[in-house]
């Protein structure tokens, strides 16, 4: 499998999603997080954007949410994330496996991703990841084996206080099961909130500890 075209195709993805202004509707506003959401050109439901500001510049930001150092111990949604493979130094595949969700509603699934980081001109950095078929990692019962359409994160500096910046964050997972759409419609929104709120968090943590 061609890993490098595969991850430069997503970072393409994820900068357009990044550049697309048009057609998003604000479903959710939390904690300083707004959640978007507009139909999925990649499957038949949505893509979901979480915007909110960081208090740290890029650089510090996408290595703590993507490293499994730190994710480990900041992301309270997952209960493993490894690293099981390193293909070059920004780019790797990805295991993880989140907790069930909802008293049980939702049980425990798991994802094998391509990561891979990019950064652009004025201090941007992004993530640009994909589900991929990994022999070594197959699905296993313990486990509903979901598939996460091109996502990522884009760190960007705020011009007006470089020492912040704006995390925008895209998601579009097939869950896989039987879940109900209206489930996954409350469950997304929710994570993502989660997602922003748990790096701050975090960030702040580890500023504390050093």
């Amino acid at each position: 499998m061609d890993y490098k075209k595969i991850a430069d195709e997503v970072s393409e993805k994820i900068l357009s999603y990044s550049q697309d202004t048009s057609g998003w509707r604000v479903i959710k506003v939390s904690k300083n997080v707004t959640v978007s959401s507009k139909p999925s050109k990649e499957y038949a439901g949505n893509i979901y954007r979480g915007e909110g500001i960081i208090k740290e510049v890029p650089s510090k930001i996408i290595p703590f949410m993507y490293l499994p150092e730190y994710r480990n111990k900041w992301d309270k949604a997952l209960q493993s994330y490894k690293l099981l493979e390193r293909i070059d130094q920004d780019t790797g595949i990805y295991h993880s496996v989140t907790h069930s969700y909802g008293m049980g509603l939702i049980s425990s699934r798991d994802f094998v991703d391509l990561l891979y980081v990019k950064p652009y001109p004025g201090g941007i950095l992004t993530t640009n990841s994909v589900s991929v078929e990994y022999s070594s990692c197959p699905p296993t019962p313990s486990c509903v084996r979901g598939y996460n359409n091109p996502c990522g994160y884009v760190c960007s500096p705020l011009p007006e206080n470089p020492e912040h910046s704006k995390l925008v964050v895209f998601i579009q997972p097939q869950l896989g099961g039987m879940l109900p759409g209206s489930v996954v419609e409350t469950v997304l929104p929710t994570t993502l909130i989660n997602l922003i709120t748990d790096t701050r968090a975090g960030l702040k943590g580890l500023k504390s500890h050093n």
